[in-house]
């Protein structure tokens, strides 16, 4: 059936690239056959540059260069596949999970049912064979057998038997194919015994295999659903109205699409915040656990900032909207979380590979295992093909398919819980790989909101120009230089020079922010004003027409910097600072936190070369920072963290961001990649141990179909109950 005709093109969003972005709900994905079907099938289109599929969600996510292919082509491409698609929307897709589900256990329950009464009939059967039964009787006893269970298959299967006849009316293979053609195989073996009066038939070995088929299919459905709650918590979130203030004093409640940034917003005590703003008016408590891990109410005054997905408890508030529909921290939020559900670590693409080989190999070793006992003349042609049927359905590689993901998923929602959250897929193995931890110093391991020292002997005016520069620089001081000097807005055509500082022409003259070399600064006032100040970092200004100041702000370290750094260490990481600040700033941070390798007023290439050093010497580095100049080496690091309050930038090079003013989150996302790392390497183990002992054992023909199906699912479900096992410690 063709996808109902819609303009594809109004549920495309353009990316920063010049590329087209969408996300779709995939209908009809049961297995990892299905994910690499279609993230193959996709990726063989031309301009299409990434296809990922999120097994659990059966969210789509399709990257494509718009001048090359369109949406339409993609959707095409999809239906040629054998999938139905839709625009992704999280209720459509809770509301039809609900009804797979319910479809689910009505299946079951016909399943089961059927299968007592046809076992009722069985154990007459089996006690009549060593005993009188007349065989009249027992031939009516096998075709009431028939009666119940041919419509109780045709039934129950439909969960297998609709997704493998997609796969084969688009010459693919799935995971129900083999299962189907078991349950079927089965079935008609079952009818013509008994239509040739034979004492043996299997009516109720496939009536209990189809049952318990469905049982491990729900058990998977359900723990896949408690795998990606938190995801689904933080979506919770999500406002889709805001009450407007109009200028006219007037309140308007009215879709978030319709607030822009500069708008007033009224948030009523015990709403959430549906945007990210500064209050303008009044006060109240917030519950900011999403931002800053804490469960402590925060007090809010006009002047800060709120963020969406938070709640007000106690006092109105108007904000003065930063960020609405995009942009928000909440939106990165999910973002990250679907990113690393989606993103395919080296473990993953390695049990894909092992699922793209399993059609041919299983198919060929049950047809293999039938011609062995056959034409060896040790079975009959019916209990021959019993055997092949175990074969065909004990090798069902379930529990590979779900090994690495669900792993993923769990380690992802702990990861938040703890306030970290994860780019990509691949980030919890090199986490767990990483020895030896890199630290910026402003911003990462003191807080980003430095305090301006002499303020009061500070020329006012100088400072209101210098916070205007200051409004386009992403470095921590900038800002801080901005707030304070409650700063207009940016300068036209101001540039940020990595690892130097800002400049622009302001009314014909060039203005720089920035460090004291950079902006100018004679070295004796420098040191005169670090004879003051000896922890002070240092903020320049050359006015273009006068000559350049100084600005000296003190950082506080995060409140458990030492505590983090101390634990860190007991862990067995080396540790090591590596700054553009000035000598005595980092060492003194240093020496308080007992970090005996540092190196001070480093640009961004100084970075990057003690990174590679450290490579070279078989170190695997975790660097964690925040400003611009720390995003090559950020990049080049092995995995690399990175602070909320980080430039986007920054964030973007990073393979994970941590939340609030705490650096616990960082030893935190270590342990829990060392544990999620053991998981991966156990689940791996357990399905490739399962297949070395249930294969054999099935060719042999000691496994009868019903017990190749409890081994089958109960492989998945061990997997995912030891991935579940993570959020115990």
């Amino acid at each position: 059936m063709r996808a109902p005709v819609r303009d594809w093109q109004a549920f495309t969003t353009p990316k920063p690239n010049g590329g087209a972005h969408m996300d779709l709900a995939v209908e009809g994905i049961t297995c990892a056959a299905c994910m690499s079907t279609i993230e193959h099938g996709l990726s063989g289109l031309p301009g299409v540059a990434n296809a990922r599929l999120n097994l659990t969600t059966h969210r789509l996510a399709v990257d494509w260069e718009p001048g090359r292919v369109d949406a339409d082509a993609v959707v095409q491409r999809l239906e040629d596949l054998g999938y139905r698609a839709h625009p992704f929307d999280p209720a459509r897709r809770t509301a039809e999970e609900a009804a797979e589900e319910r479809g689910l256990y009505r299946a079951m329950g016909v399943a089961g049912f059927a299968a007592m009464n046809v076992m009722l009939l069985s154990v007459s059967v089996w006690a009549g064979n060593v005993t009188d039964i007349e065989p009249a009787t027992r031939d009516l006893f096998h075709w009431i057998s028939a009666l119940i269970s041919i419509p109780a298959v045709a039934y129950a299967g439909r969960p297998f038997f609709g997704s493998a006849l997609r796969a084969l009316r688009h010459f693919r293979t799935n995971m129900d194919v083999p299962i189907s053609i078991g349950i079927w195989l089965t079935l008609g073996l079952s009818l013509f015994q008994t239509m040739r009066s034979a004492e043996h038939a299997y009516f109720d070995s496939v009536l209990m295999l189809l049952f318990f088929l469905l049982v491990g299919r729900t058990l998977d459905n359900g723990m896949r659903r408690r795998t990606r709650g938190v995801a689904e918590n933080v979506a919770a979130l999500r406002a889709i109205t805001a009450v407007k203030c109009l200028p006219d004093g007037s309140l308007r409640e009215v879709p978030l699409s319709r607030v822009d940034p500069g708008d007033l917003v009224l948030v009523r005590p015990g709403e959430h915040v549906s945007v990210d703003g500064v209050v303008k008016d009044g006060t109240s408590e917030i519950d900011q656990s999403l931002v800053t891990g804490e469960t402590d109410l925060v007090a809010t005054t006009p002047g800060d900032r709120v963020y969406a997905g938070t709640l007000n408890v106690s006092g109105s508030l108007k904000v003065q909207v930063t960020a609405a529909t995009e942009g928000t921290l909440l939106e990165e939020v999910n973002r990250l979380l679907e990113n690393a559900a989606q993103a395919k670590s080296r473990y993953m693409r390695l049990a894909d590979c092992a699922a793209r080989l399993y059609a041919p190999v299983v198919h060929s070793a049950a047809i293999l295992t039938f011609l062995g006992w056959y034409l060896s003349g040790r079975l009959p042609g019916a209990e021959a093909l019993i055997v092949a049927v175990s074969v065909l359905i004990i090798t069902c590689p379930c529990a590979l398919a779900l090994a690495i993901p669900v792993v993923q998923v769990v380690a992802s929602g702990l990861m938040f819980s703890k306030g970290v959250l994860i780019h990509s897929g691949d980030a919890i193995e090199r986490l767990a790989a990483a020895d030896t931890i890199v630290f910026d110093k402003t911003g990462t391991l003191t807080l980003a909101e430095p305090v301006l020292l002499d303020f009061a002997t500070v020329d006012r005016t100088l400072l209101k120009r210098a916070g205007r520069l200051a409004g386009a620089s992403h470095h921590p001081l900038g800002r801080a230089l901005a707030d304070v000097a409650h700063a207009e807005a940016p300068p036209d055509g101001a540039r940020e020079i990595a690892g130097f500082g800002i400049e622009a022409e302001v009314d014909g003259r060039l203005e720089r922010l920035g460090s004291a070399e950079f902006c100018g600064v004679d070295q004796t006032v420098v040191d005169d004003l670090l004879s003051r100040h000896p922890r002070a970092s240092l903020v320049a200004y050359a006015p273009g027409d006068q000559a350049p100041v100084l600005f000296a702000f003190r950082q506080g370290l995060r409140v458990d910097a030492a505590v983090t750094c101390t634990r860190l260490k007991k862990m067995g990481y080396a540790l090591e600072i590596l700054s553009g600040d000035r000598v005595e700033a980092v060492s003194s941070v240093a020496r308080e936190l007992g970090i005996a390798t540092w190196s001070a007023a480093l640009r961004p290439a100084d970075k990057i070369a003690r990174l590679e050093a450290l490579k070279a010497a078989g170190s695997r580095v975790l660097m964690v920072g925040d400003g611009l100049n720390d995003a090559p080496a950020l990049a080049a690091a092995h995995v690399s963290l990175s602070p909320v309050t980080a430039v986007h930038l920054a964030q973007a090079a990073a393979d994970a961001v941590f939340l609030g003013d705490r650096l616990a989150p960082v030893a935190d996302a270590l342990a829990i990649a060392r544990r999620s790392h053991a998981a991966m390497i156990e689940n791996l183990s357990i399905s490739v141990v399962y297949n070395l002992i249930a294969v054999p054992i099935a060719i042999a023909g000691l496994v009868t179909p019903l017990l190749a199906a409890l081994a089958m699912s109960g492989s998945s479900v061990i997997v995912t109950l030891n991935a579940l096992r993570l959020k115990l410690k």
